[in-house]
Protein backbone atom coordinates (compact mmCIF):
# COMPACT_ATOMS: atom_id res chain seq x y z
CA UNK A 1 0.00 0.00 0.00
CA UNK A 2 1.02 3.56 -0.56
CA UNK A 3 0.22 6.62 1.50
CA UNK A 4 -2.69 8.47 -0.05
CA UNK A 5 -2.19 11.82 1.63
CA UNK A 6 0.22 13.25 4.19
CA UNK A 7 -2.44 14.58 6.53
CA UNK A 8 0.11 15.68 9.13
CA UNK A 9 1.50 18.29 6.75
CA UNK A 10 -1.57 19.04 4.62
CA UNK A 11 -3.75 20.60 7.29
CA UNK A 12 -1.63 21.55 10.27
CA UNK A 13 -4.58 23.21 12.03
CA UNK A 14 -6.56 19.95 11.98
CA UNK A 15 -3.62 18.08 13.45
CA UNK A 16 -3.09 20.86 16.00
CA UNK A 17 -6.73 20.40 17.08
CA UNK A 18 -6.29 16.63 17.47
CA UNK A 19 -3.02 17.17 19.33
CA UNK A 20 -4.85 19.55 21.68
CA UNK A 21 -7.20 16.72 22.62
CA UNK A 22 -4.18 14.45 23.17
CA UNK A 23 -2.56 17.07 25.37
CA UNK A 24 -5.71 17.26 27.49
CA UNK A 25 -5.80 13.44 27.79
CA UNK A 26 -2.13 13.31 28.74
CA UNK A 27 -2.75 15.76 31.60
CA UNK A 28 -5.49 13.51 32.97
CA UNK A 29 -5.40 11.11 35.86
CA UNK A 30 -5.70 7.78 34.06
CA UNK A 31 -2.65 5.54 34.31
CA UNK A 32 -0.38 5.61 31.24
CA UNK A 33 -0.49 1.81 30.89
CA UNK A 34 -4.29 1.85 30.91
CA UNK A 35 -4.25 4.55 28.25
CA UNK A 36 -1.94 2.51 26.05
CA UNK A 37 -4.03 -0.66 26.48
CA UNK A 38 -7.08 1.33 25.36
CA UNK A 39 -5.19 2.72 22.37
CA UNK A 40 -3.94 -0.74 21.43
CA UNK A 41 -7.34 -2.40 21.72
CA UNK A 42 -9.07 0.31 19.71
CA UNK A 43 -6.41 0.16 17.01
CA UNK A 44 -6.72 -3.65 16.87
CA UNK A 45 -10.47 -3.43 16.38
CA UNK A 46 -10.07 -0.81 13.67
CA UNK A 47 -7.11 -2.54 12.01
CA UNK A 48 -4.84 0.50 12.12
CA UNK A 49 -1.29 -0.70 11.47
CA UNK A 50 0.30 2.72 11.99
CA UNK A 51 -1.35 3.25 15.39
CA UNK A 52 -0.69 -0.32 16.52
CA UNK A 53 2.99 0.03 15.69
CA UNK A 54 3.23 3.38 17.48
CA UNK A 55 1.29 2.36 20.59
CA UNK A 56 3.07 -0.95 21.04
CA UNK A 57 6.32 1.05 21.11
CA UNK A 58 4.79 3.63 23.49
CA UNK A 59 3.38 0.94 25.79
CA UNK A 60 6.70 -0.89 25.87
CA UNK A 61 8.50 2.37 26.68
CA UNK A 62 6.00 3.01 29.51
CA UNK A 63 6.78 -0.42 30.98
CA UNK A 64 3.96 -2.56 29.63
CA UNK A 65 4.75 -6.29 29.42
CA UNK A 66 5.01 -8.14 26.14
CA UNK A 67 2.61 -10.74 27.50
CA UNK A 68 -0.19 -8.24 28.14
CA UNK A 69 0.33 -6.50 24.82
CA UNK A 70 0.19 -9.85 23.04
CA UNK A 71 -3.05 -10.84 24.76
CA UNK A 72 -5.00 -7.58 24.95
CA UNK A 73 -7.12 -8.73 21.98
CA UNK A 74 -8.21 -11.70 24.13
CA UNK A 75 -8.39 -9.86 27.46
CA UNK A 76 -11.55 -11.72 28.51
CA UNK A 77 -9.74 -15.07 28.31
CA UNK A 78 -6.63 -14.11 30.28
CA UNK A 79 -5.86 -13.47 33.95
CA UNK A 80 -3.45 -10.64 33.13
CA UNK A 81 -5.77 -7.64 33.49
CA UNK A 82 -7.26 -6.02 36.58
CA UNK A 83 -11.01 -5.52 36.99
CA UNK A 84 -10.54 -1.80 36.29
CA UNK A 85 -8.61 -2.55 33.10
CA UNK A 86 -11.26 -5.08 32.04
CA UNK A 87 -13.98 -2.48 32.58
CA UNK A 88 -12.02 0.06 30.52
CA UNK A 89 -11.46 -2.45 27.73
CA UNK A 90 -15.14 -3.36 27.66
CA UNK A 91 -16.04 0.35 27.49
CA UNK A 92 -13.44 0.79 24.74
CA UNK A 93 -14.87 -2.00 22.63
CA UNK A 94 -18.45 -0.83 23.07
CA UNK A 95 -17.62 2.76 22.11
CA UNK A 96 -15.44 1.71 19.18
CA UNK A 97 -18.22 -0.54 17.91
CA UNK A 98 -20.96 1.94 18.83
CA UNK A 99 -22.95 1.34 15.64
CA UNK A 100 -23.28 -2.33 16.67
CA UNK A 101 -23.58 -2.09 20.44
CA UNK A 102 -25.01 1.36 21.20
CA UNK A 103 -23.19 1.08 24.56
CA UNK A 104 -25.69 -1.12 26.40
CA UNK A 105 -26.65 -0.63 30.03
CA UNK A 106 -24.76 -3.81 30.96
CA UNK A 107 -21.50 -2.23 29.77
CA UNK A 108 -22.28 0.96 31.70
CA UNK A 109 -22.96 -1.08 34.82
CA UNK A 110 -19.63 -2.85 34.39
CA UNK A 111 -17.54 0.30 33.94
CA UNK A 112 -19.32 2.63 36.37
CA UNK A 113 -18.01 1.24 39.68
CA UNK A 114 -14.39 1.45 38.53
CA UNK A 115 -14.17 5.09 37.45
CA UNK A 116 -15.13 8.49 38.81
CA UNK A 117 -17.25 10.82 36.71
CA UNK A 118 -14.16 12.73 35.61
CA UNK A 119 -12.30 9.52 34.77
CA UNK A 120 -15.23 8.29 32.67
CA UNK A 121 -15.13 11.48 30.67
CA UNK A 122 -11.36 11.16 30.27
CA UNK A 123 -11.68 7.49 29.25
CA UNK A 124 -14.42 8.31 26.75
CA UNK A 125 -12.38 11.16 25.30
CA UNK A 126 -9.40 8.80 25.00
CA UNK A 127 -11.46 6.22 23.11
CA UNK A 128 -12.96 8.82 20.78
CA UNK A 129 -9.54 10.36 20.18
CA UNK A 130 -7.80 7.13 19.20
CA UNK A 131 -10.75 6.26 17.00
CA UNK A 132 -10.26 9.62 15.24
CA UNK A 133 -6.54 8.99 14.78
CA UNK A 134 -7.29 5.47 13.47
CA UNK A 135 -9.70 6.87 10.93
CA UNK A 136 -7.21 9.44 9.68
CA UNK A 137 -4.40 6.90 9.45
CA UNK A 138 -6.55 4.25 7.74
CA UNK A 139 -8.27 6.64 5.31
CA UNK A 140 -5.02 8.19 4.15
CA UNK A 141 -2.95 4.99 4.46
CA UNK A 142 -0.41 6.29 6.97
CA UNK A 143 2.35 3.67 7.00
CA UNK A 144 4.42 2.61 10.00
CA UNK A 145 8.00 3.77 9.60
Amino acid sequence: MQTRLDFFNTDKDAIKALMGVESHINKGTLDILLKELVRLRTSQINGCAFCLDMHVADARKAGESERRMATVAAWRETPFFSERERAALEWTESLTLVSQSHVPDAVWETVRPHFTDAELIELTLLVTSINSWNRFAIAFRKMPS
